[in-house]
Order: C-alpha cells, then structure tokens, then sequence
C-alpha cells in the first residue's frame, strides 16, 4: 500500500516521539536508536534530492522579469531558464550586448537562481550563412550567461525541416566547442513527438543535439501517449520541460495532476534509462503573478512529493 505524504509524515514524528521516549526510560543505551529515527527524514528525501528542479520564466510574462525573478525565488527554486519574453529584455538574442548579459547574470545570482538553459530561436527562411550567423551569435551570448542548455522548438513548415536540420548540425558542432549542448523539445512540425524527433536526431547526425522532453506538448500537439514516447526518447533526453495539459490543443497552464499527464509513469520511463534532471517548470495556473507563484511553487512540490515515490 502507497502511503500518502501526510502519513509518511505523522509515522516520521511518531517514530521521532517514540525515540525520545526511549530515551528518557533507557538512558544512554539508547542513543543509538534515537540517532537512526532522527535519521529517517533526511534518508526519506534523499530520493527527491536527487533531482533537480527548476523553473523557466515563461509563467509570469505578463510582468517584468525582475518580478519573474522575485517569484522563481519565492516559490523555492534555485535553477533557471529563459522561455517566454518580458518587455525590453533581448536575454540571449541577437540584440543582446556584453553589458546588458553580465548585468542579466547579476540579476539571476541577487535572486539565488543559476541559469541553465535558453532559447534558441533560429530562421529558416534566410540563407543557411545568415541562419548560422544569427544561432551562433545566441550561442556565444549564452555562453557568457553561462548555461549549459540551448533549447530549440523546432519549425513547423514541412519545406524547411532540411533547413533546420543543416543549421542545427553547424550550431550542434559550434555550441559542442563552447560546452553548450543544443536541445529540441516536443512542439509540433518536425519536432512533433518520438518518431518526428528520432529523425531529427538522425537527420542532424552530431552527439551534441539531444532532446529537452515535454510530456505536455505530447498531448497538446499530439495523438501520442507521454509515457510511450518519453521510453522511445529516453536514451536521447537531457532535460525535461515540465508541463500538464488538458488534452489536444488544450490548456497547458495548469496545476500538475489536474490535466492527461501521468507524471509518474513518464519519469518511471526516464528514470530507468538513468535519467534524474534537471526537470524545468514551464507552466503553471495562476491569475496575478502572485497566484502564479503560489502555482509554480504547488508544481514543484508535486514534483518533489512524486520523485520521492520513484
């Protein structure tokens, strides 16, 4: 039987309560006892530390970022990512200048959050020389931000899925040279669900393109289960874009658990091919922006409180 997490945390405080009774009847015998029921929190929560978790600022682009920030912080988060735009802020774009990144990095430290991953936003209806040119550039700029990840959504028109497997191949090599990995996620188009985005990994053809997965775009964008497709995926995923959804083409703002992702059986899937994280936040429900933030902070407890049973 599954204990709830409210029952696993009155049977901790009562073995606490029973260790300490002992120990007032026993004397110094005891000790030994009561040390391992002190122990059994920390062993408790091993599990879910060893993921880690973090949080995009897509959910409170109705405001600024530095309120962005202020709500990542609040809700408990110390990893970010950028997806999603705030006004007069260009993060990792081509616009960006040297100035505004090494200020943007100071606003994220003041906030106690590391950035991990941006967005990398590529054309294809240009040249393939002034597509690489405009990807490389958001390439060195996160690279001075300092994140590990460039998370690309893919195109949608079938005529330029060449392109974008020519341009992710050249970006792929370059970002390899920088420690910068390029990473697609489930969006529809070429990057729809498992098989669209095997042969994007086939079709780019470099060991440093790999997969974002995002079990809510799978429902939205797709027929296919989450579960399934995050198995065919798994040996390929290196993060997670952590999103529900209410169905096909359906809301995506939602508390996890209220919409068709079963999250346990899709980080059941990943977890076996040894992944743990990091898993980003994307979504979540929420009106004002302090509702969003007691809304991401619910979904990165329902993260925390389901890896624990993993």
């Amino acid at each position: 039987m599954r204990l709830t997490r409210r029952q696993v945390l009155k049977s901790g405080a009562t073995a606490a309560g029973l260790a300490m009774t002992a120990g007032l009847s026993l004397g110094n015998e005891s000790l030994g006892f009561v040390a391992q029921a002190q122990a059994v929190e920390p062993e408790k929560n091993e599990s879910a530390s060893r993921w880690q978790i973090g949080c995009f600022n897509r959910p409170w682009t109705t405001g600024s970022y530095d309120e962005a920030l202020a709500g990542m912080q609040a809700a408990g988060f110390r990893l970010t990512g950028l997806l999603g735009d705030h006004k007069g802020e260009p993060f990792t774009s081509p616009e960006a200048t040297p100035e505004y990144l090494d200020r943007l990095k100071e606003r994220m430290t003041a906030r106690g959050l590391t950035p991990i991953v941006g967005w990398l936003r590529t054309r294809h209806d240009l040249a393939l020389t002034e597509s690489l040119t405009l990807a490389k550039q958001q390439i060195e700029h996160a690279q001075r931000l300092g994140v590990k990840y460039m998370l690309t959504v893919g195109v949608d028109p079938p005529a330029q899925f060449g392109h974008f497997y020519r341009v992710m191949a050249d970006t792929a090599q370059f970002a390899s040279e920088r420690k910068i990995q390029i990473v697609v996620k489930p969006h529809g188009g070429c990057s729809l669900a498992a098989s669209e985005i095997l042969r994007c990994i086939e079709r780019v053809g470099h060991d440093n393109f790999r997969v974002w997965f995002d079990p809510g775009n799978i429902i939205h964008y797709s027929p296919e289960d989450p579960a399934v497709e995050a198995a065919r995926l798994a040996r390929y995923v290196t993060g997670v874009c952590a999103k529900d959804c209410a169905g096909r083409g359906g809301n995506v703002m939602l508390p996890f658990g209220t919409g068709k992702v079963n999250f346990a059986e899709v980080f059941a899937r990943l977890k076996a091919a040894g992944f743990s994280g990091p898993v980003l936040v994307e979504c979540c429900g929420g009106e004002t922006l302090e509702q969003v933030t007691a809304g991401a902070r619910a979904n990165r407890t329902f993260l925390e409180d389901m890896f624990r049973t993993l």
